[in-house]
């Protein structure tokens, strides 16, 4: 056990210690000096959440690097999909094994290390899994200091609009005991005004859905006044539909009434489910109970930004456990196909039945790409935003001196 956590210290302190943009080259030099790593590779994934991309070396002169892999196949999309080790058999005695990399539930990307077949039993990998956590968490603080791994994270260049976009999220995935949550936009490199956010503290979860009117730039730039506006106030620790009011008076204070910001708030008391909800011209919520899945009947305020001093009401209802929630915006249930028709409510509920057994994580991409079939064409003329929310329920407290 000793050597197991000197390891571990040793490769944090590397982690740490290394320069922003040489992360994955401090990693790969422990792997190789503890673990008798031969290689060692690791791909993040894509804006579109469809590829693993491998990241490049440091070196702007090292040539090319591998090819892209599909989300969905072969062994490092099954350790991301999985979200558990999984090993490959390779000639002469060799293995590779790949590792999820995720922090606190956002799926990161994976790590993939070839060793000796002797050097991955399932203490070694269950060892080498905690190292692939520690580099999530130092490539989360890393970002802060380089582009590296918000470029190798691209299939193609974004538009200003969508890179103004991207760094308003919180991030795709997150998940605690209570609640696990995924989200997912389209166009992943052009989107405009849509968005999402969410917060945790001891007692709540918030969630907001957005969606601001207008195209590009412009709908980028209402959108970010709108979130900061949420932020603010909701860092202020007043309650939802005070936020919505707070945010509401930013934006008409700049536009003055002439563009508008749908926004859908959810405030989850996480001891009891119990759950307050602002619908100001929001996205479409609905919600899967015992297979059966309903539109949330929700009485509709105005979008923020349309009145100078607008009031807002939160109305209530209760979660129970194995509840999941679906936020959607217009840009997924009035999607026209090739012939006209709307995909509408009985293709989107039959999207999301298709989905009820994967994890939260996972369910916007799969809606998104049922919405595609329907569109009869990969990228969407509108932005399309789903979010997922699965609720658990807070586990009962142990009793006093259990374990």
């Amino acid at each position: 056990m000793t050597d197991i956590v000197n390891r571990l210290v040793t490769a944090g302190r590397a982690l740490r210690s290394a320069a922003a943009h040489e992360v994955p080259e401090a990693l790969r030099e422990v792997l190789r000096a503890h673990y008798a790593a031969e290689a060692a590779q690791l791909c993040l994934a894509d804006y579109g959440a469809t590829v693993l991309l491998p990241v490049p070396p440091a070196s702007s002169g090292a040539g090319p690097g591998p090819e892209p892999l599909p989300v969905g196949a072969g062994a490092p999309g099954r350790a991301y999909g999985a979200q558990e080790p999984h090993v490959e058999r390779l000639d002469g005695g060799r293995v590779r094994a790949h590792l999820p990399v995720t922090v606190r539930g956002d799926r990161l990307g994976v790590l993939s290390v070839t060793l000796p077949a002797e050097a991955a039993g399932p203490g070694p990998l269950a060892e080498l899994a905690e190292v692939a956590r520690l580099l999530g968490h130092e490539l989360v603080v890393a970002e802060r200091d380089t582009d590296r791994y918000l470029q190798a994270r691209r299939t193609d260049r974004l538009t200003l609009a969508a890179e103004m976009q991207w760094q308003l999220l919180p991030a795709r995935s997150c998940a605690r005991d209570a609640y696990a949550l995924g989200a997912q936009l389209q166009p992943a490199y052009a989107i405009h005004g849509d968005n999402f956010d969410w917060s945790a503290s001891a007692d709540h979860l918030m969630v907001y859905v957005t969606n601001g009117m207008g195209e590009g730039i412009e709908a980028s730039l209402l959108t970010g006044l709108g979130i900061n506006a949420l932020r603010n106030a909701r860092r202020a620790g007043i309650p939802i539909a005070d936020q919505a009011a707070l945010a509401d008076q930013a934006i008409h204070a700049h536009y003055r009434g002439e563009a508008h910001l749908s926004v859908l708030l959810v405030d989850i008391e996480l001891s009891t489910g119990r759950t307050q909800v602002v619908d100001a011209g929001s996205p479409r919520m609905l919600l899967l109970r015992d297979r059966v899945l309903t539109a949330v009947d929700l009485e509709a305020q105005l979008p923020l930004g349309m009145f100078e001093e607008t009031d807002y009401v939160a109305q209530e209802l209760t979660l129970e456990p194995g509840d999941r929630l679906l936020f959607v915006s217009d840009g997924v249930h009035a999607v026209p196909g090739p012939g006209g028709e709307i995909y509408g409510d009985r293709a989107l509920a039959r999207a999301v039945n298709s989905a009820a057994l994967l994890p939260a994580a996972e369910v916007p991409a799969a809606v998104l790409r049922e919405l595609s079939g329907h569109r009869g064409r990969p990228e969407p003329d509108d932005d399309a935003l789903v979010v997922c929310l699965d609720w658990f329920g807070k586990p009962p407290a142990s009793p006093s001196g259990a374990p």
